[in-house]
């Protein structure tokens, strides 16, 4: 897939915890949001959306419009940290302890185009886009071989079908044009958006997880949520 970059998510108010800076809590004796980090190491640039006092050196860090807005503020204020070329962002939540980089590679196989043994004369080209709405530019539609629509993004699904959506990889231009829709169905406001508006119209490829020991999406919303990471990390 070549070059992406990663948004974390770090904002949440971890209500179940007692409000704690739960990104922070140690696991396998580092904080949470610094093993998600770690798992995308390769990413350019990295931001974390959240407050934090020290993060791995070379990532940017931003709040979220206003302070606690939610997933989706948090979104669109990592979104507006990366340059221009950026074509793929991992989207992850900061509770994510057992996250690896192979999981990540994995997501991301599932946004390669697909490639003809051979193209016809002028290459392949794509209907135009429908017009959305708006002022803000729509992202070209990706067609695939078989004709139909390339996924703007990829995320994992658990063993019940539910999208792990704070555990994928999406198209950039897509996730900007979604911010944008939401942006203006909402009046201007992004806080207490729901991450299924924010993609209710993208295409997602859904990802089941084949690799071996814990699921990649495993989120610490609990005490005893924490304490299983601490047995799988060890």
């Amino acid at each position: 897939m070549g070059t992406y970059a990663a948004v974390v998510l770090a904002g949440g108010a971890a209500r179940r915890m007692g409000g704690l800076d739960k990104p922070a809590l140690p696991v396998g004796g580092r904080p949470m949001r610094d093993r998600v980090l770690a798992a995308v190491s390769d990413a350019t640039p990295r931001v974390l959306v959240g407050a934090a006092d020290a993060v791995p050196a070379g990532v940017r860090v931003v709040r979220e419009d206003p302070p606690g807005g939610g997933p989706v503020a948090a979104a669109a204020a990592g979104l507006a940290l990366l340059d221009p070329d950026v074509s793929v962002v991992a989207l992850l939540a900061a509770d994510l302890p057992l996250l690896t980089r192979t999981a990540i590679g994995d997501l991301l196989k599932h946004l390669e185009p697909e490639t003809p043994d051979t193209e016809p004369a002028g290459g392949r080209s794509a209907p135009a886009p429908p017009d959305r709405g708006g002022s803000a530019p729509a992202p070209p539609d990706r067609v695939g071989l078989d004709g139909e629509r390339e996924p703007d993004g990829a995320c994992f699904v658990d063993g019940d079908g539910r999208r792990q959506s704070l555990c994928g990889v999406w198209r950039v231009a897509a996730l900007r044009a979604a911010v944008h829709r939401l942006t203006v169905e909402r009046g201007g406001s992004l806080s207490g958006a729901p991450v299924r508006a924010l993609l209710a119209d993208l295409v997602v490829r859904e990802v089941a997880w084949s690799g071996e020991g814990p699921a990649p999406w495993f989120d610490c919303d609990t005490d005893e949520d924490v304490r299983r990471a601490e047995e799988w990390a060890r």
